[in-house]
């Protein structure tokens, strides 16, 4: 790749129209981007991207499919949106499909949103109503409000509910106090899961019973760190022994992103186990607003009755038809069993490049981190794009690689020869 201007004239006049008018929650954003196609994105100065950020983990079937467009075309020629007091049939098929992809058994159902966060948002509501059933957690005879066991590191969503199970402190502590009764433990550390369940009881000083867990095989957020699977089969069984829930969070590692069609699936992940209810956003509808969450079986979907919760846009069948359309296409295609091989390739490319900036790689599928021997991450990023590559500083010390799953070989060899070029003496951030 040759190098591309740092920021364009027109894209220079945006970024400031765009400071303007837009809160300011995301920062100054890097440029303006007008179109794409597959994995290649172009902003509105004609500057070329090799794109291996995919949205964040969104644009599971790149940029511009035609089989997508049409989907949204042929929906948007009958209905863009209907209210929740009618259904309609994309959202009837979506359901029907991700309940057969999760392996979730007869009788389980699925809530539609509009992203991870609510996904999220609706397993935590769905787990207060479980805990509110356990023994000793009807506070006014005496018992002890139910709790939510959340691990440090883990990143569930902004809004308030999906934020009180979300550790890092910078975002977290300026709007406490937030939803109580959660609380954190170490990652892969199954002695304090045990301490947490161990602090169950009647007595006076000990607390009330564990509705869920909820964790996330891949801890995306935090610099792609996977569970070790021995970890998820141990919280599995403290959940089981215990009468909690688990909660598995594949917003980001859902949708085939892994090499999986969930993350849990992986045996080397989620060492077989099964959750009870699994969160799902992000690459779902190959960039359409949709999230959601499946709820394992029927006694425990049955806690949702009417009006305990909602969404206007929820199944809207517009997303639904986008979703269809990307889990079409990623069957259609072999996507899931391509992210898997260009996962391995990526992974061994970065580990025999020569660059000293590079110290290991970790991830599963087409979710990637990169380490680097010091914390430059987003002088790392600046420099990639600036030499017409998009990756993501997703800590101090790491870059995040999560192309699109339509990612070729080529894709592949030519984002590692950039990456290679990098100066190894960038300034730490």
């Amino acid at each position: 790749m040759s190098a591309v201007e740092k920021v364009g004239k027109l894209d220079e006049q945006l970024l400031d129209e765009y400071q303007d008018v837009h809160m300011h929650v995301f920062g100054k954003p890097l440029r303006v981007l007008d179109h794409g196609k597959g994995t290649h994105v172009w902003d509105v100065d004609g500057n070329e991207y090799l794109d291996f950020l995919g949205g964040i983990a969104v644009n599971s079937v790149g940029y511009a499919d035609p089989r997508w467009i049409a989907a949204l075309t042929a929906q948007a020629e009958k209905a863009a949106h209907v209210s929740n007091y009618f259904a309609t049939e994309p959202q009837i098929r979506l359901a029907e499909k991700l309940i057969e992809l999760a392996g979730a058994p007869k009788g389980s159902h699925v809530y539609f949103g509009n992203s991870g966060t609510e996904g999220n948002e609706a397993a935590l509501k769905l787990a207060k109503l479980y805990g509110r059933t356990l023994p000793n957690a009807h506070t006014v005879m005496g018992g002890k409000s139910p709790r939510i066991i959340a691990l440090k590191h883990g990143f569930h969503g902004r809004t308030m509910g999906s934020l009180s199970a979300t550790w890092k402190p910078a975002i977290r502590t300026p709007f406490e106090p937030l939803v109580p009764d959660v609380e954190f433990v170490d990652a892969n550390d199954i002695d304090a899961m045990h301490d947490a369940f161990a602090r169950t009881g009647a007595g006076k000083y000990a607390e009330g019973p564990i509705a869920a867990v909820i964790i996330e095989m891949i801890q995306g957020e935090a610099g792609v760190l996977p569970l070790d699977p021995s970890y998820v089969q141990g919280v599995r069984a403290l959940c089981d022994s215990n009468d909690a829930l688990l909660i598995v969070d594949e917003v980001q590692t859902g949708i085939g992103r892994t090499g999986s069609w969930f993350a849990f699936q992986r045996e080397d992940l989620g060492g077989g186990i099964q959750p009870d209810m699994v969160t799902f956003a992000k690459g779902v509808a190959g960039g359409f607003p949709m999230g959601g969450m499946i709820a394992f079986g029927e006694k425990l979907s049955r806690m949702y009755s009417a009006g305990l919760h909602g969404s206007t846009f929820g199944g809207n069948p517009l997303g639904a038809a986008a979703a269809l359309a990307t889990l079409h296409i990623i069957e259609e295609d072999g996507l899931v069993a391509n992210a898997e091989e260009r996962g391995i390739q990526l992974r061994n490319a970065l580990d025999a490049c020569d660059n000293p900036l590079f110290v290991a790689t970790r991830g599963r599928g087409l979710l990637n981190a990169v380490l680097l021997a010091h914390p430059c991450a987003h002088a790392v990023v600046d420099w990639a794009l600036e030499h017409g590559l998009i990756v993501n500083a997703v800590a101090p010390n790491a870059l995040r690689l999560a192309p699109s799953l339509v990612v070729s070989g080529d894709d592949v060899d030519s984002c590692v020869e950039t990456l290679a070029r990098v100066p190894s003496d960038l300034a730490d951030d």
